[in-house]
């Protein structure tokens, strides 16, 4: 997913030729290689404090014609991002209501999202409901752990999460308005690891369980109490904490990753294993020894970018891989890139992430070593940093990697991950 600034909405509301270039430049270059699927046409408008919701609809209108000169307003849906305060009222769902105040907007945008299928997309943070309104909203409730239901009195649906709940109010404000084709698409969920002292629930616990629970919800496509059995595409804010973000301590602490790539904490995209917080102390504890290898079911192609990217700014030492050295031969993608993968998986921590590679690499446990072409082995790793945590071995991962730029090109900004079942 990639997103036009608000700060270019004027220019690209104002002419066609300034879409044109942008998608020259920004996408055509990168597409179909990044798998790009949707443009976000600004960000949250309605919370700007400059008016630029009147330029949005003019500028998607741009971007649209823009695509479909090259031929991918199918292939590439447009649309803009919102928050949850763009509602007037969210509970209970079935009330749910734009703001008035943002009618003479919401009104074009909703005719083009309908008109092309493009979905409605929304930010949505049941933690801050929980933080603002403890007394109103329990933790476990936002946290996908309740154990009682709360009941919208107007249609007897029960609600066991915030997250759904606030999604159907969203879906009642638009079949209010008679747009009930629009689909939803939440942009940012997540949860804090790490608050200021009076932000006593972000917590690296509290951000495991809600991101746990939340794959395990979108990924069993339960849909929501309104919508059963809907398909929810979701994505994580966010990648990285941002360690220079002003604001409270929350606000630097919503990442997966700490700004040196080792994890906050540990997470199953599975949505099927144990999802524990393993500690340093774990991360050297086990004594087999294991290896990383590229899979020979991985595409050529992805196993070359993947290559490229570990001997570029993964910092491998692939001099072993070059003509005449002892790891060349056999002179093929998979063999190279298994020397390459490994030598980054040895040299991070030996730890599931670091062998993923966009879903290319899997470890082994028996020794890929050859002739004189050798295998480094954890014994030569580089120190792990104090807050590296460790996957466990009930863990599958393999939808990521380090943050290597070619697998996350796709991210919205650089720091969402997308959670959609294709």
């Amino acid at each position: 997913m990639i997103g036009v600034p608000n700060s270019d909405l004027l220019a690209f509301s104002q002419y066609q030729s300034n879409a044109d270039t942008w998608l020259k430049n920004s996408i055509l270059p990168y597409y179909p290689a990044t798998k790009i699927t949707h443009i976000t046409v600004g960000a949250e408008v309605t919370e700007s404090p400059s008016n630029f919701s009147a330029q949005v609809v003019p500028a998607m209108r741009n971007v649209l014609t823009a695509l479909k000169k090259v031929g991918l307003s199918k292939k590439i849906k447009v649309s803009t991002t919102h928050s949850l305060g763009v509602l007037s009222r969210s509970f209970p769902p079935s009330a749910g209501a734009f703001n008035s105040s943002h009618a003479s907007f919401l009104k074009p945008l909703l005719e083009f999202l309908a008109e092309n299928q493009s979905p409605f997309m929304v930010d949505i943070y049941p933690y801050y409901a929980y933080r603002d309104s403890p007394s109103n909203v329990t933790l476990d409730y936002a946290l996908f752990e309740s154990s009682s239901d709360v009941i919208d009195p107007n249609t007897g649906l029960l609600y066991t999460n915030m997250l759904d709940a606030q999604i159907d109010a969203i879906y009642y404000a638009l079949m209010a308005l008679n747009f009930k084709t629009i689909k939803i698409m939440v942009t940012e969920t997540g949860w804090p690891s790490k608050g200021s002292p009076k932000e006593t629930a972000a917590t690296p616990d509290n951000a495991q369980t809600y991101n746990t629970n939340l794959i395990r919800h979108v990924i069993n496509d339960t849909g929501t109490p309104a919508k059963p059995g809907e398909r929810l595409d979701i994505y994580i804010f966010s990648l990285f904490n941002e360690n220079r973000k002003p604001g409270l301590d929350s606000e630097r602490n919503w990442g997966l990753f700490y700004p040196d790539q080792t994890s906050v904490y540990n997470l199953d995209f599975t949505g099927k294993g144990s999802a524990d917080v393993i500690t340093q102390a774990n991360v050297t504890s086990s004594n087999v020894t294991t290896w990383c290898i590229a899979s020979s079911k991985a595409s050529e192609l992805d196993l070359q970018n993947a290559l490229d990217w570990a001997c570029g700014p993964g910092n491998v030492d692939c001099t072993a891989i070059q003509p005449s050295q002892p790891c060349f031969e056999p002179d093929n993608t998979v063999a190279h890139a298994s020397f390459a993968f490994n030598n980054y998986y040895q040299q991070n921590g030996a730890t599931d992430v670091a062998c993923s590679f966009g879903g290319t690499g899997i470890k082994v446990d028996k020794n890929p070593s050859y002739d004189n072409c050798i295998y480094m082995t954890a014994g030569s790793n580089k120190t792990v940093a104090s807050n590296t945590t460790a996957i466990s071995s009930t863990s599958s991962f393999a939808t990521m990697n380090r943050v290597p730029t070619w697998v996350f090109s796709c991210l919205l900004g650089t720091f969402m991950l997308v959670l959609s079942k294709s």
